[in-house]
């Protein structure tokens, strides 16, 4: 499949790999309450109603938490479809914010939808740190840290762990793609804005052992503890 053309169908095959790596693709009769993402990112107002509702799922009145954990949830998504794409095909699905719309559902992570699939024209590594880190999750940040007061560590911690839990839950669903998720990943892990978010190791035929240098806020959830990878957790002991 590596150098086939991004199709709905192309997508549609990504969609089952797992919630995180859905995307609705072509016209649908359900559009209603889906927005431009582009409004997540420059309309306080919008994003503030949406950490609202976040807080209110999680039992929480801490919002910096509830926006950290949307943010985080929200990096996922767009890092699960694109990695997805581009180790499936060798190409990557142009997911830029004029053309990419949202909702909150009543739970899970945003619902996506592209009403029009096109592919970005460049290799799989460029591709994807345009189409996602650049056009995505450098405003995504700047829009989080304005109206929550995340810390600029913490969100690129969080790029940096949604793109690690995409890959873990891709070669445990795909293990073996034409393309591979390991050498894509490590190389946006070196490329800013992850460069120097967390350290990694990298194991014979196993995921990215990953360990950022912040935290998502998420165990100030109530009955929540640490994610795996967390700065908070014990360093392991070496012999």
């Amino acid at each position: 499949m590596v150098n086939a053309v991004v199709t709905p169908d192309t997508l549609a095959r990504i969609s089952t790999i797992g919630p995180y790596f859905a995307v609705a693709t072509g016209p649908r009769p359900d559009a209603n309450g889906f927005r431009p993402i582009t409004d997540l990112y420059a309309d306080p107002g919008v994003l503030e109603e949406c950490v609202r509702n976040v807080s209110g799922r999680l039992g929480t009145d801490q919002s910096r938490v509830a926006a950290s954990t949307l943010h985080l949830g929200t990096a996922s998504r767009l890092w699960s479809i694109a990695l997805a794409c581009a180790a499936l095909t060798g190409r990557v699905p142009d997911l830029g914010p004029d053309r990419l719309r949202w909702r909150l559902p009543a739970s899970g992570p945003l619902d996506l939808w592209l009403p029009d699939v096109r592919e970005v024209e460049q290799d799989p590594l460029p591709a994807l740190h345009n189409t996602v880190a650049v056009q995505n999750l450098a405003p995504w940040a700047d829009a989080v840290r304005r109206v929550s007061g995340v810390s600029p560590h913490t969100l690129r911690g969080n790029a940096a762990s949604a793109l690690i839990g995409a890959h873990r839950v891709l070669l445990a669903r795909q293990p073996r793609t034409p393309l591979p998720v390991v050498p894509l990943v490590r190389a946006l892990l070196d490329r800013p804005p992850l460069a120097g978010a967390g350290t990694y190791r990298v194991a014979p035929a196993a995921p990215l052992a990953f360990r950022r240098r912040s935290c998502c806020l998420y165990y100030r959830v109530p009955g929540a503890g640490t994610c795996g990878d967390c700065v908070l957790n014990p360093k392991e002991k070496t012999a």
